[in-house]
Formats: structure tokens, sequence, C-alpha cells
């Protein structure tokens, strides 16, 4: 299996160096092997190629199986040309490999439940949820758009299109991935005021009876913002469009309290997936052994998962985390009373020793 890897920027390196020991441990212990390659993205490739996405990146992602991504950024660039920052590197692959699903899970570890933003009642019921967004279309692509004015008065516009084969898609990378957990699809509309959110609907509805075996329900989307703090527990699959699924992602993850912890996928048809960690580049601590790699070695589990069908080994990830979690190791970004504070290699070691 080839994995193309790169680590990025920031706190890049040192979080996608532990996953990478961890990925190594993996083949070990299931007779798998892993063959990865390294490259640049953001602002790394800037400092050494003028630019955030070297074609050879490209490339190298394109003959990959799956690609690991650290992070990208970082104020060193802030002031350069926006159009060669680095975030336009992450934008650019996931464009050039047709990425057009972000899978966002949002897991509370039983061990970080005092770090959840909401009531004990509600932390006790357990949340896991991943929300299906669709990425390359809706009102942020759609056409037309743009600014003017008129009697006097300034106004911009934007469209929300969504085409039916767009729908489809992501529609089905939802069913899928819930076959993977506990068969349960939520999608999110407004199609009591939109009539692009009736055409979505319409579509789920049709790609459902392709998958009997999940069950398949409906919630507006304002619904869904207010169901998902009064009650996570009721949601296993969140699939909705690009605008709404923004949105109800970050809500998802902030109510666990540890944004440290989250892993992310963006899934194509067929290309290769990019896996990475939802937390940023953390300039201020980078270099310094600070880093939480558990969203990374997660993301790992993640890629295991979803891009290789290697489900016993991505359990074995997620519960070496939990046993860590459970012996009180914590990196800074999820120090609680009574844990004892390691850096992101110690927090690597000890997911290791518990594989």
């Amino acid at each position: 299996m080839k994995i193309c890897v790169m680590p990025g920027d920031g706190i890049g390196p040192e979080i996608v160096e532990q996953g990478l020991n961890v990925l190594n441990v993996i083949g070990e212990k299931f007779g798998h092997t892993f063959e990865t390659e390294e490259v640049l993205i953001g602002g790394a490739a800037i400092d050494a190629k003028g630019v955030p996405l070297p074609d050879e990146t490209v490339e190298a992602c394109k003959a990959a199986d799956a690609v690991l991504l650290g992070a990208v950024g970082g104020p060193k660039w802030d002031t350069i040309d926006p159009s060669i920052r680095p975030e336009r590197g992450l934008l650019g692959i996931r464009k050039a490999l047709g990425l057009f699903a972000n899978l966002r899970p949002a897991s509370l570890f039983p061990q970080l439940k005092d770090a959840c933003f909401l009531r004990p009642d509600i932390v006790e019921k357990g949340i896991d949820v991943m929300v299906v967004r669709e990425l390359t279309g809706g009102i942020y692509f759609g056409e037309p758009k743009g600014e003017g004015e008129k009697d006097g008065q300034k106004y911009g516009f934007n469209t929300m299109v969504y085409y039916e084969e767009e729908i489809r898609r992501i529609a089905k990378i939802a069913f899928e991935t819930a076959r993977k957990r506990k068969k349960r699809v939520c999608s999110v509309d407004k199609a009591n005021v939109l009539d692009v959110s009736r055409v979505w609907r319409a579509i789920v509805i049709e790609v459902s009876k392709e998958y009997p075996d999940v069950e398949l329900t409906h919630l507006y989307v304002d619904n869904a913002a207010m169901q998902l703090v009064r009650d996570p527990s009721q949601f296993d699959v969140i699939v909705t469009g690009n605008l709404f699924g923004d949105i109800l992602s970050d809500e998802a993850s902030v109510i666990t309290g540890s944004i440290g912890m989250l892993p992310s996928a963006s899934v194509g048809a067929a290309n290769p997936g990019i896996f990475e960690p939802i937390h940023g580049s953390a300039p201020d601590i980078a270099g310094e052994d600070k880093a939480n790699p558990l969203a990374t070695i997660l993301s790992i589990a993640m890629m295991l998962r979803y891009a290789f069908n290697l489900d016993k080994e991505a359990e074995c990830i997620e519960a070496a985390v939990e046993k860590t979690l459970s012996s009180g190791l914590r990196t800074g970004d999820i120090m609680d009373e009574g844990g004892t504070l390691v850096g992101c290699k110690a927090m690597g070691e000890a997911v290791i020793k518990n594989l």
C-alpha cells in the first residue's frame, strides 16, 4: 500500500512522525507493507519551490493509494501574495484529486468527558457523530455570483446549485460510511424553503433504496443544529451540502471540547483520499515537543478503515488511544486535573506500547 506523506508546516512534521510510527507497528503486527513517499506542500513548499503545491507533489499523490497530511500555514507566510498562500496548496490538492466529500467524525472519548461543553447528563449518552460534507458544489461554487449596484444600493449574490450527480455521489459516500458504523443516515437540508434542497432530498431518497440495511431520516438544518447540542447521541452519519456542512461539522467538533483529538478525511470517487487532523499548524509550539499527535494517529486509523478496508487494524489503533488516555497521559491541550503531562513523542510512544 503506497502512502504519500505531506508533513507540511508548524507541528505537522512532529505529529506525522508519530502517526507513521504507529502505522509501521500496525504493519508489523498484522503483516502489511506500507510504502511511503514524503513530499512538500504549503509553506514548506513555498520556501523550497516558490509555490504551495509543486507539480511533483500532485503527481506523487495521484500515484499513491492514500495521502497523509499534517498541517499547512503559519504567520511566516501571512504577508505574501494571497494567490500563493500555503492554504492554496491544500485547496489545490483537493481539486487535483477530485475530492468531493469531507468526512469529519466528532467522537468524545469517555476519558475526556470533563472537557465537553455539554451538560453531564447529555455527555453520559455519548457522542459519536460522522458529518459527511459535500466539498466541491453548492453555494460556494455556484454560478452566477458577484456584486453589483442598483438604484444606488450595493448588493451581492451567490447561487446554491446542486446537480443530481453531485448529490448522488455524496449520498453514496454517506450510506457506505454508515454501513461501517451504526447504519443510520440523517440527511440535512432546508427543503421547506429551498428548491435546491427539495431536489437534494429527492435524490438522497432514491439513493437510499440501494441501501435497505441503512435507516434514512431527514432534518431541516436549523433543527439539526439544535439537535446536535440537545442530544448528539441520536446521530450516526449526517450528510449535507457544502454550506450547511461547513457549519455543522464545526459545531459537532467543538462540542467535544478537544479539537486536538479529531481526525478527518477528504475522499472522492476513485482517487486517493487525504487523511488529516482537523487542528491547525500551531506554529507557536512547533519544534517544542508539545503537540498532540492523537488526531493524526486517529487519522491513520481512518485511513486504514476507509482507504484500505482494514477495520480490525483501525480498531486496534483506536483501542490503543483509549487505553493511553485511560492511563492518565495528557498533552497540554487536553490536560485535566489528575492527568500526567507528556509531550508529542512520549504520547506517540505510549500509544505504540498499548498497541
